[in-house]
């Protein structure tokens, strides 16, 4: 056994050696592989662009007559104006709000200008100057989206809650999930926007958004009705206790000459008439909170900010001919590039 220990150390050396030349071969792979990704990628985009290096006079051609092209339609096409309103929705009107949003895309694309009349209670004329509506979240905070979160855990059965995390609520929203959003109008006229929402108004005002509305309504009542009828119970067991301390402060002398200070039957009357008061004021309180969340949630939908009178040029990337004309143009001569070079490989393919 003597003989054998020495040797221990030498073999630990070696195992440390093995493992380190293990763990420097892996990261000599993972670096080599990262760097083929790397090559991969850069040969593809210089792939791509080669065509125009190697055709560079007929793309600067091409694209100079398409931007002349492009700034030519842009100055002699209508400009498109827009504008915003911001709304926040009550009693699941924001449902109706998106299938509207739909619907008057779907009248200003078929040119239902009549209907579209109808619906804003404008001219014709004026209904033909509608470009699109959009709809999109509004801004949110970060303590909105935990107020919004808190209730939808209050909402569901508690041994769900473990299951979705704050972090994957966030990341599983869609547009209809939250109650606020922003309303974007675009038209070819740039004094219209104003005269849009009274068509929003009237058709947020659907059957389900009322049935929701009256449920809400019939519950606040019942809920109402029971902190009066609590309030009334608590106002005639005061009026006892009050009674009871009247008839003991009568007897006062007699029970001084027995005991010494306040009779325990006295204490406990004061003791019950405060608890009876600290009830009364929570009863109160809920009561104005339950006015106060009626009285803020009493429409289909609050506007937050509506549309400005006069709406804002739409200058974005798809307005502007004079640069998405020439993008294009390189789009379409890389794409035609690939496609004959497809083209070949498959005739030429044995």
């Amino acid at each position: 056994m003597s003989e054998k220990l020495p040797q221990q150390p030498e073999n630990e050396e070696v195992d440390l050696g093995q493992l380190f030349n293990a763990i420097g071969n892996l990261f000599e792979r993972l670096f080599s592989f990262i760097g083929r990704i790397f090559k991969g990628v850069f040969s593809a985009f210089i792939y791509i662009i080669k065509p125009l290096v190697d055709h560079i006079k007929i793309v600067a051609v091409a694209v100079l007559i398409t931007a002349v092209l492009g700034f030519v339609v842009q100055k002699t096409k209508k400009p498109i104006y827009y504008s915003n309103m911001l709304v926040k929705t009550n009693f699941d009107s924001k449902y109706q709000l998106a299938s509207n949003i739909n619907y008057f895309n779907t009248l200003i694309g078929s040119k239902n200008l009549k209907e579209l009349s109808n619906i804003f209670e404008i001219d014709t004329i004026s209904a033909d100057e509608l470009v699109s509506f959009s709809l999109e979240a509004g801004p949110e905070t970060q303590n909105d989206l935990f107020v919004e979160y808190d209730e939808y855990v209050q909402s569901i059965d508690t041994s769900l809650v473990d299951e979705l995390s704050y972090k994957e609520y966030v990341g599983n929203r869609d547009l209809l999930t939250g109650n606020l959003f922003s309303i974007k109008a675009r038209s070819s006229k740039k004094d219209i926007f104003t005269m849009l929402y009274s068509g929003f108004k009237k058709t947020l005002e659907n059957d389900f958004a009322k049935y929701k509305k009256q449920v809400r309504d019939t519950m606040a009542y019942i809920e109402r009705s029971s902190y009066k009828l609590e309030l009334t119970r608590l106002d005639s067991i005061q009026k006892t206790y009050l009674q009871v301390l009247k008839n003991s402060s009568e007897t006062k002398d007699l029970s001084f000459g027995f005991t010494s200070g306040i009779p325990l039957q006295e204490e406990k009357s004061i003791t019950k008439e405060y608890e009876l008061f600290i009830k009364e004021q929570d009863i109160l309180r809920n009561l104005k909170l339950l006015d106060q969340s009626i009285a803020e949630e009493n429409t289909y939908f609050n506007v937050l900010s509506t549309f400005d009178r006069l709406g804002s040029e739409d200058k974005s990337i798809g307005h502007r001919y004079f640069i998405l004309f020439p993008v294009l143009t390189l789009l379409l001569f890389i794409i035609t590039f690939l496609l004959l070079k497809a083209f070949n490989f498959i005739k030429n393919y044995e």
